[in-house]
């Protein structure tokens, strides 16, 4: 059997996006710049898909700017609030420690220019907290940014109530929203949501379409320079396809929301509660606070790409933390931000499921799992050592 539970990292597109894409490749491939009738054709496409996006964030079509994905927006995002900031003598940013990496490392950059970045720490549960956000408030303070799902352990962060904190200190609030787009409400209006990013692929769009959602009377920064697209805020010829496609899956994946979370919370529970049975393993996140189809677990004893390799054997793709590290040999910043040692966060495991996976898949991972974690702590020096009581279990 063959079983995909790596849906945080990138999904299937879904037969409903991929029937929105085809028309735009051979019959209406015109340049929605362009002022013929085939250009014209390709834009209403264009503002028929901002209309999309706008309808289930609660937004004006006009604050829905089209990007190459979620890291673009983030970029964008953080840029355009920072010189706003800067513009007023604002320099201090919010954030968390274990945001996205297109949300820390563009900190890392904005502090090379003058920026200040306080970085919140991570309750054991995984959720940062509105008083939190509201302690590290200052009168410099120019934007807050936190995810609104993490893409590691899949923990719903308080948005409402952090964006109702932003809005009473008059600070603009920005949420990484690429893990819970297509799976959880979002109203940017009632959450006090200025800007938002999101990307196709993570619910069933294609690769290499994302959004930013800008409230209007925010002035957006250009990272990428040229052409007069996207109303001069975002150069370079909109990809027609890619957004007609990603606007039907966000369509059809808000519009069945409810079934979908209904199908996939069973089967993460019953995951979460098949692994950890498996003595020493421990749950990463809150059991309930997280995203349908998240499971994120640490296994002692283990290496995470051991057990992916083996996995993988059977049939199995997983991830032990997010897809944009997964080239790295380092712990996840997460699972450390989450206070898990080092050679606990060594072991783990991300299984993301969507609306795709049955059943029977959820009971082969349970049938297979096991052993693969008792025949690598047999091999383990380590777990030997554990066992033996020369070192203590941390699980």
């Amino acid at each position: 059997m063959n079983v995909y539970a790596d849906n945080a990292a990138t999904t299937a597109v879904s037969a409903t996006a991929l029937a929105a894409m085809m028309p735009c490749f051979q019959e209406i491939y015109g340049n929605p710049s362009s002022l013929h009738t085939p250009g014209q054709r390709a834009a209403e496409k264009l503002a028929a898909a901002r209309e999309t996006f706008a309808k289930y964030l609660n937004a004006d079509p006009r604050e829905i700017t089209f990007t190459s994905g979620g890291s673009e927006a983030d970029n964008q995002a953080l840029r355009s609030a920072a010189l706003l900031g800067a513009r007023k003598g604002k320099k201090h940013i919010i954030s968390t420690k274990f945001e996205h990496h297109a949300i820390l490392h563009t900190l890392q950059a904005l502090e090379k220019e003058g920026f200040e970045a306080t970085l919140l720490d991570i309750p054991p549960d995984g959720v940062v907290t509105a008083e939190q956000v509201k302690a590290a408030l200052r009168p410099d303070t120019c934007l807050v940014t936190v995810m609104f799902a993490n893409n590691e352990i899949g923990t719903i962060q308080p948005i409402p109530e952090i964006g109702a904190v932003c809005h009473e200190a008059g600070v603009l609030f920005h949420t990484d929203a690429v893990q819970a787009a297509g799976h959880l409400p979002i109203d940017v209006q009632s959450m006090h949501i200025d800007m938002l990013s999101l990307s196709a692929h993570k619910f069933h769009g294609p690769k290499g379409v994302g959004v930013l959602y800008a409230r209007r009377g925010i002035a957006l920064t250009n990272v990428i320079h040229g052409g007069a697209q996207e109303r001069g805020k975002r150069a370079g010829t909109e990809n027609i396809p890619g957004i007609c496609g990603a606007a039907a899956a966000f369509e059809e994946a808000c519009a069945n929301m409810e079934k979908n979370a209904a199908f996939l919370e069973p089967l993460r529970d019953k995951l979460i509660a098949g692994l950890t049975a498996i003595p020493h393993t421990v749950l990463n996140g809150d059991p309930k606070r997280r995203l349908p189809g998240n499971v994120n677990v640490c296994f002692e004893g283990i290496e995470g790409e051991s057990l992916l390799l083996l996995l993988d054997a059977k049939g199995i793709a997983a991830s032990s933390g997010s897809a944009c590290t997964s080239g790295s040999l380092d712990p996840s910043h997460v699972l450390l931000a989450l206070g898990r040692p080092h050679e606990v966060a060594h072991g783990s495991l991300r299984l993301s499921l969507s609306e795709y996976n049955t059943e029977a898949e959820i009971d082969y991972i349970l049938k297979e799992l096991p052993n693969i974690v008792s025949y690598l702590r047999d091999m383990s020096p380590v777990w030997d050592e554990l066992e033996k009581g020369q070192r203590p279990h941390l699980i």
